[in-house]
This record gives C-alpha cells, structure tokens and sequence, in this order.
C-alpha cells in the first residue's frame, strides 16, 4: 500500500497524504487533483478502490493496425493531443504481428474502465472479420467512434473521408493527362474503404465513356511490397496510369516500375491515397489525395466527448472532402507508353 501511495504521488506530482485522501474519499482534494490520482491508478495498472470503481477512468483507447503506415501515427498525434486537451488520457494499442489481438486490446480497456476507444483502422473495415468485441462494447455503453469505415448493425458514430471523392480526382486528374488505361491496386474485397473506391472507379469510367476492365483491378495487403506485385501485373497487362488506395501501395507500384526499366512518371503515372509524411520526399515526389487528418482527428474526439457527457444522439457518419496533390509522379503518357499499352 505504501509503495502504490508513492507511486501514484510521485506520478501526480501531490504528497502522499494527497492520494490517501483521494483513495479514501475524504474532502480537502479538488476534482482536478482527484482525477488525476484516479487516472495514475489506472495508468500505474493498480486496481481502484471499491467505492471508486462505479466511476469510468479519464482513459481512452486509441486503437490502430499498425504503425508502419505513415498515416496511422498521424492520426494518433492529432487525437492524443484532443484527448489531453478535454483532460482525457489517451492509451495507444498498436496491432503487431505476432502480439495481442484487437479483440485482446478491447478487454484490456474494458478492465480499465476507459471512458471511450477510437478506432482509427482496424476490423470494423473488413467485413468478413469477427465483430464480436464491438458488441460488448456497445453492450457495456462504452463510448465509441470509428474512423474510415462502420459496422453494420452498430450505432457508433464514424468520421471518414469521403472515398468516393477521392477517386472521383484522382481518376479525373489521370483522364485529363489523357491517360486510358487506368489501373486500380486496392485492398482486400472485404475492405469497405475498397469497395467505395471500386465502385467510384467505375462510375469515373463510365462518366468518361468507358469501361474499367477487371483485369486493371488488383488486391493487395497494404504494404510498399504488396503494392510492387500488383503493380507488376498491372504493368504486364499495359496500364498507364495506376490509382493506388494508400501511399505505401504507391511507392510500391513506382519501385515496380523502376524493376522493369520504366521511368515515373514518363512511362507510368502513380497516384497515391492519404498524403502522409514524407511523400514531398520521394523521387520522384508522389501525387495522391490528402485526407484532412486534423479535422477528421478532432471530429472524431468531439464525437467522443459528446458520447462521454451524456448525448444520445449523433450525425452517424461524417464525410470529409479529400483534396488531390498533383506532384511529380504523374503527367501525360509517353508515345512508347502508350504504345506499349496497345501490346498488353
């Protein structure tokens, strides 16, 4: 008891009597102080007491895939930053291959009594992918919000960026470079950010009096390698131009390139999705559509808040407008291109 008395002090920046007081719901503490005492139990991993335990911690989980995509810890920085503003904590749980589980982390949070999770990415995007841990938050009251996609039969709010939109510039930005072989690299058929972009590439073709053959669709995991491998079948079947669901797939696709002896953007064009860091500072420098990390990331704490203080009520899905950044890596096909394109 001593040693967590001085621990929890020490963490606070208060006496020891300071936490005892707290611990034992005695007066003379004001509320800031208490919730922070009570927030350093929870971050220190000791067990409240007793009569403190009906009260949620001023944690949130912010849940993420991974963080090998520039995006994601984008993300993280802008809503840890929120949260500590509203006086909430936030706990990042990171997916890794090999490590805990995004079902794991959710009864991780759920021991800690957290006030709230987002979901920045994750399996509310796959649909095929067990839901089960969504449920019990949702049967727990546990304020929720999601970012890029929802869950089918769950009223958590979700701020997303509008995919349709984005596709919609960067297939239009590819056409009027004269671009008409238009190839597609995406993620898995499950993943509903994918299927909104499929489905917006073949309205964007048939708005330009064409058809997207199947054959310029490719999957792929969202990695630089997956991006390489489905840009060389793409590249096989004489595509010109390729539009890529994420950032990492786009510099896979132009290391494909670069393999057979192409030139980017003379003989390919790339264009990326998300505009995360560094994409100034890649050779050469990549075109692809930005989403609004920064309001999408405090309209997801917002949304949050509003959960935690009692709102029963929410606009479901908020749509944010993309903005495509024309850079280096894209400009009109080569006569050798376009001429290589006709012998696919």
């Amino acid at each position: 008891m001593t040693r967590r008395l001085a621990q929890v002090a020490k963490k606070v920046g208060v006496s020891e009597a300071t936490v005892s007081r707290v611990l034992n719901g005695r007066p003379g503490v004001s509320e800031a102080t208490r919730q922070s005492v009570l927030t350093a139990l929870d971050v220190l991993g000791y067990e409240r007491p007793t009569q403190l335990r009906g009260e949620r911690a001023r944690l949130v989980g912010l849940v993420i895939p991974e963080l090998q995509n520039p995006i994601f810890p984008a993300f993280a920085e802008v809503i840890g930053g929120a949260l500590a503003q509203r006086g909430l904590t936030p706990v990042l749980c990171t997916q890794t291959k090999g490590g805990a589980a995004e079902a794991d982390y959710v009864d991780l949070l759920l021991q800690q009594q957290v006030s709230g999770v987002v979901f920045a990415g994750g399996l509310f995007a796959e649909g095929t992918a067990s839901h089960d841990h969504y449920h019990r938050l949702a049967e727990r009251r546990i304020p929720v919000v999601f970012i890029n996609a929802s869950v089918e039969g769950l009223d958590f709010p979700c701020v997303a960026c509008d995919d349709t939109v984005a596709v919609e510039q960067a297939w239009r930005h590819l056409a009027s470079l004269g671009h008409q072989r238009i190839g597609l690299i995406l993620g898995p058929m499950d993943h509903a950010p994918s299927r909104r972009k499929l489905d917006a590439a073949r309205t964007a073709a048939k708005a330009a009096g064409t058809k997207l053959p199947e054959d310029f669709i490719e999957r792929s995991i969202f990695s630089l390698e997956g991006g390489q491998a489905a840009a060389t079948r793409l590249l096989q079947r004489g595509v010109t131009g390729i539009v890529c669901g994420s950032d990492p797939l786009a510099l896979g696709a132009i290391r494909a390139a670069r393999r057979r002896g192409l030139a980017v953007p003379r003989d390919l064009s790339v264009v990326g999705f998300d505009d995360s860091s560094f994409m100034t500072c890649t050779e050469p420098p990549l075109s692809t559509v930005r989403q609004p990390i920064e309001t999408m990331g405090r309209a997801a704490v917002d949304l949050l808040c509003a959960q935690i203080q009692g709102a029963q009520n929410h606009p479901g899905e908020l749509l944010f407008e993309p903005e495509l950044v024309v850079r280096g890596s894209t400009a009109p096909p080569s006569a050798a291109a376009q001429g290589m394109s006709g012998v696919s």
